[in-house]
């Protein structure tokens, strides 16, 4: 799980397009979106999601601090945050009341400020990827969503080549 996660969170749409940040950081927020729908997903198909999973993350990103040099004062308290940061995320990702999904604007502009460029077209972008990788994951079979949820990131944008950027695109459109 944890590599899909950051198979998703590495999609070059959301570095290329969007012009976020390139980092940790920036990787960590887009991994615990996926998996907050994820998580939301089999909420609503009332399965218990896999314990040894949700353990299994979080145990590969504490690897990843100890690797790049953190000692263990360090690591704990950066693990503790991002247990934080992911109920966060999974408790204000969904503003929606029944079985849509909506994305929450607020939580996007918290986390991704570079989104915010006054004419909200990266975040309206934003919007529909994490709204269509909602609706592609709900499709899927529980036992599968794990495994297949990164055939998503081949349908939007990582894989494909690059024909015209969003402000390209805007450019046309205002000329």
């Amino acid at each position: 799980m944890y590599n899909t996660l950051l198979n998703l969170s590495r999609n070059i749409f959301f570095y290329r397009e969007l012009k976020l940040l390139d980092n940790f950081e920036t990787r960590i927020y887009l991994m615990f979106m996926h998996f907050s729908i994820i998580l939301i997903i089999f909420k609503k198909n009332n399965v218990k999601f896999n314990q040894d999973l949700y353990d299994g993350l979080f145990h590969n990103i504490e690897n990843n601090l100890r690797e790049s040099g953190l000692g263990d004062v360090s690591v704990n308290k950066k693990m503790k945050d991002f247990n934080k940061l992911l109920y966060d995320i999974l408790l204000k990702i969904n503003e929606s009341n029944d079985d849509k999904f909506k994305i929450s604007r607020k939580l996007i502009m918290r986390y991704f400020l570079e989104l915010n460029d006054g004419k909200f077209a990266k975040l309206s972008h934003f919007e529909t990827y994490f709204t269509k990788f909602y609706e592609f994951c709900f499709e899927l079979s529980l036992d599968n969503v794990l495994r297949d949820a990164i055939n998503f990131k081949n349908k939007y944008g990582s894989t494909q080549k690059k024909n015209i950027s969003f402000e390209e695109k805007n450019e046309k459109i205002s000329s």
